[in-house]
């Protein structure tokens, strides 16, 4: 009898999931802030919203040329600290050999993230050997914790939120499973500490994306 696959795609986020961190977020949007001292909305104190949500709220407070102007030049901080942190930064250990245990037993890997197509491949440039779906921000108009965002890769796919599960390391994965209706998982390989993911309420909750995808085969999810 052919053994019963109850997961059919394992969406993953990139950077402290498949990758060791590297970015500093506090740092970009202090810079973000300070480039805010040149436009109508003035200098910004980092507030809770992510980079990207944050610019645009910027933007949204000025006319249309600054704001255009002020985004552009927000989002090249942006891609440039984005680009050095890749240039230093390495996969896990464990990440392709898990892509290739996922595909071995018919679950397709997948990555979404916020971060550009360029920076995935510097650090992953084979990704296209191990991956069945990469979207990046550049190819959605969306992107997570916005359920279409994962939604889009499990179209690719061919694979319902039922039968999925989004890995990441950040409460804004666990959320964007949850929207899509697809399991969720968390891992604590980035800079999010263990209670802070738990207290999010993931199906799943692990030390990194290694672990949990043996704790899947082990539990027959896989």
């Amino acid at each position: 009898m052919e053994k019963v696959t109850r997961l059919r795609a394992v969406v993953f986020d990139f950077d402290g999931t498949l990758a060791r961190p590297a970015l500093d977020f506090a740092l970009m949007k202090r810079r973000i802030g300070d480039l805010g001292a040149g436009y109508p909305c003035g200098r910004a104190e980092p507030g809770h919203l992510p980079a990207l949500e944050w610019i645009e709220r910027l933007a949204g407070s000025m006319e249309a040329d600054p704001a255009g102007h002020f985004r552009r030049a927000a989002l090249a901080i942006i891609e440039e600290m984005e680009a050095e942190a890749a240039s230093r930064t390495s996969l896990f250990g464990f990440t392709r050999p898990i892509l290739t245990a996922l595909r071995r037993v018919g679950v397709a890997p997948a990555v979404i993230t916020r971060n550009t197509r360029a920076s995935v491949a510097t650090v992953f440039p084979d990704a296209g050997e191990y991956l069945s779906v990469l979207l990046t921000r550049e190819d959605v108009d969306a992107v997570k914790p916005d359920p279409a965002h994962l939604l889009a890769a499990l179209g690719g796919l061919g694979v319902g939120p039922e039968a999925a599960l989004m890995v990441g390391d950040h409460p804004l994965d666990v959320l964007t499973a949850r929207r899509a209706g697809a399991f969720a998982a968390a891992v604590a390989s980035g800079e999010t500490d263990v209670r802070t993911l738990a207290d999010t309420g993931p199906d799943f909750l692990a030390a990194h994306a290694g672990e949990l995808v043996e704790r899947l085969a082990a539990e027959g999810w896989i």
